[in-house]
């Protein structure tokens, strides 16, 4: 049964079982007043791809208790808001969007049903007009109606011929940035998938025009000449950011260089020889299993992660970067897991991340790596990932993708699923009678220290329903404790797993005991120097000198949200929204937990090229 098919009565069911979703929206109006949230859910509804619109409820409230419901409590005059909607959605936006409105009774309530459509690619992206593009445009993406970015509107205007940002010409670029080797090495890889394919006979600056890497008739070099087939000293120059750092990080968390050194190794180059470098990098250092070759009886020595595995992680995440962005792929090693944290979120919604196809970013540089094999699917890279690694006896990996700082993060961990430590830990819960996918919920805290819905789905490959039915029954055992609110709620230990203990040595891990520490930082803690800045600062402060001093005060220590507003008097959303958000984004900071951009302990901090985190000056 569709939402379109569904009685209120039965959607509010499905709101009580696992709250708002990317299709089903419940809104409470005052009096006839309609708010300016609901027609950005509409906006969001009609443009977010491949969705098919969604459902709105309005006249729904949801309780404020420990166990909150929602509850249908009706409108005062259901007439009205139905005709203001209709002439608002004809009128508000830059082109009319035709909505069906209902009325249908739960509870002896009157509640207003909007059933909004999906707007054809041609009529891509509505917005407010009084605010215009891009504020005025939104997305739905999961349970929330989010602004959209530049690459949204890019993605929505290509099917209006509009470029992408990898066919863009480099300024300052020139022939001779390009490496004659890299161009080889497309030749042999070509050659390997087919012997007779034409263009093996091109020249040099025919193979490169073709392949979207010059344009124009005095051959400028673009994005995906650069990128793909770039000289390393001209990568430096004109792209220094497009680097993969491998950085081996000590423990099972992110440490600053005042408690221990940890090793990095900076990688640059052409894609067509960087892939080949990085995967000899990982492989070199992971962990190794063994299988006994049942031809020879020899043992043989295998990475604990398969080798297709990572290089479909490693392709991904070179193909589906923002180039725009000015952050370096970063691969971290950790004792008990590998992340490969990528500046650019997807594209494509995390609710359909199991689905064939995928949105492109840099069509160009994809198309490359599709026909050189390196990239060996086509839009089904993440389930073939979650496919070999549940072959291979090993827990399935998690996929996130944050907007807000615009990364996509991929998490690995090294042990198998579920191994006979795994049982014998679990086996203390016996009596709750788990299913294997909330078993595979509480080993992921246990590694990570906490969970959210969308670490939960990509773990267990299940629906935001069943997730949230999931979470929700781990949380009323107290196995879990819930945080946050809305899109933005996370789970930590609960009493129950607090008792149990997370390591291995029955103590609790630091991430499950430390991440909800109120650990404030006064200005008495600080050096002098910062001291006196703060003491500067007056209530009007110039953005960048604002960023300046956010910056120094991350080299001193890593600092949350919290306590960076506090020291500079401000909120913490003001705080975020005004210059976290883009910091991280531009590189200025880095995450503490980069695997779990939402983790309840995140704070911020500073961290030069060669992975250490900075000395105060």
């Amino acid at each position: 049964m569709t939402i379109s098919s569904k009685a209120v009565r039965d959607l509010i069911t499905e709101l009580n079982d696992g709250d708002e979703t990317e299709h089903l929206e419940a809104k409470k109006v005052e009096g006839s007043i309609v708010g300016k949230s609901l027609y950005e859910t509409i906006c969001a509804l009609s443009n977010e791809p491949d969705l098919g619109g969604g459902t709105i409820l309005i006249g729904i409230e949801k309780e404020d208790a420990l166990f909150p419901l929602y509850r249908a409590v009706g409108v005062s005059d259901p007439d009205k808001i139905s005709n203001d909607i209709g002439s608002a959605c004809a009128t508000i936006f830059n082109i009319p969007v035709r909505v069906d409105i209902s009325s249908e009774k739960a509870n002896g309530k009157i509640v207003l049903r909007v059933d909004v459509p999906e707007l054809p690619s041609s009529h891509k992206p509505l917005y407010l007009k009084a605010t215009g593009l891009p504020r005025g445009a939104f997305r739905r993406i999961g349970p929330s109606d989010q602004h959209c970015t530049d690459d949204d509107l890019t993605g929505f205007f290509q099917a209006k011929a509009q470029e992408s940002y990898d066919a863009h010409a480099v300024d300052g670029g020139s022939w001779d940035d390009i490496d004659p080797a890299a161009i080889d090495a497309y030749r042999r890889a070509r050659a390997e998938l087919n012997p007779h394919a034409e263009e093996l006979n091109w020249n040099d600056h025919d193979i490169l025009h073709a392949l979207g890497g010059t344009t124009g008739q005095r051959e400028r070099i673009t994005a995906t000449g650069l990128i793909v087939f770039g000289k390393t000293a001209a990568l430096r120059r004109l792209a220094p950011s497009h680097r993969i750092d491998y950085i081996r990080v000590p423990g099972r968390e992110w440490v600053s260089k005042d408690s221990t050194e940890f090793d990095s190794i900076d990688m640059r180059g052409p894609i067509m020889g960087l892939i080949s470098r990085v995967m000899a990098a990982i492989l070199d250092d992971l962990p190794k299993t063994f299988r006994v070759d049942d031809a020879s009886g020899k043992r043989i020595d295998l990475p604990v992660i398969p080798t297709r595995v990572l290089r479909e992680a490693v392709v991904n995440a070179v193909m589906h970067r923002n180039y725009q962005v000015a952050q370096p792929i970063q691969i971290l090693r950790y004792a008990n897991r590998l992340e490969i944290r990528n500046p650019g979120y997807s594209l494509k919604s995390e609710e359909r991340f199991g689905e064939p196809g995928s949105a492109l970013r840099n069509p160009h540089i994809a198309e490359i790596l599709h026909e050189t094999h390196f990239a060996e699917t086509k839009g089904a890279g993440l389930r073939v990932m979650r496919e070999l690694m549940g072959q291979h006896g090993l827990s399935a990996p998690t996929f996130s993708s944050n907007r807000d700082s615009d990364e996509f993060t991929a998490i690995f961990l090294f042990h198998h699923f579920l191994s006979e430590r795994d049982w014998n830990w679990l086996s203390q819960f016996k009596e709750h009678e788990l299913t294997e996918d909330q078993m595979r919920a509480l080993i992921f805290v246990r590694e990570v220290g906490a969970i959210d819905n969308s670490a939960y789905r990509s773990l267990t490959q299940t629906d935001t329903l069943s997730a949230s039915k999931s979470l929700r029954k781990l949380r009323e055992h107290d196995f879990l404790a819930d945080r946050g609110s809305g899109s933005r709620t996370y789970y930590v230990a609960g009493s129950v797993l607090q008792k149990a203990g997370l390591s291995e040595d029955g103590s609790i891990h630091a991430n499950a005991t430390n991440m909800d520490a109120k650990r404030g930082v006064t200005t008495q803690d600080l050096p002098t120097y910062l001291r006196v800045r703060l003491g500067n600062l007056g209530r009007r402060v110039e953005p960048e000198v604002m960023e300046a001093l956010i910056v120094d005060l991350c080299a001193w220590r890593p600092l949350s949200a919290e306590e960076i507003a506090k020291l500079v008097d401000k909120t913490s959303n003001y705080v975020s929204n005004k210059y976290l958000y883009r910091m991280v984004r531009i590189g200025a900071l880095s995450h503490m937990y980069p695997g779990m951009v939402k983790h309840p302990g995140q704070k911020y901090m500073v961290v030069r090229e060669d992975g250490n985190t900075p000395d105060a000056q």
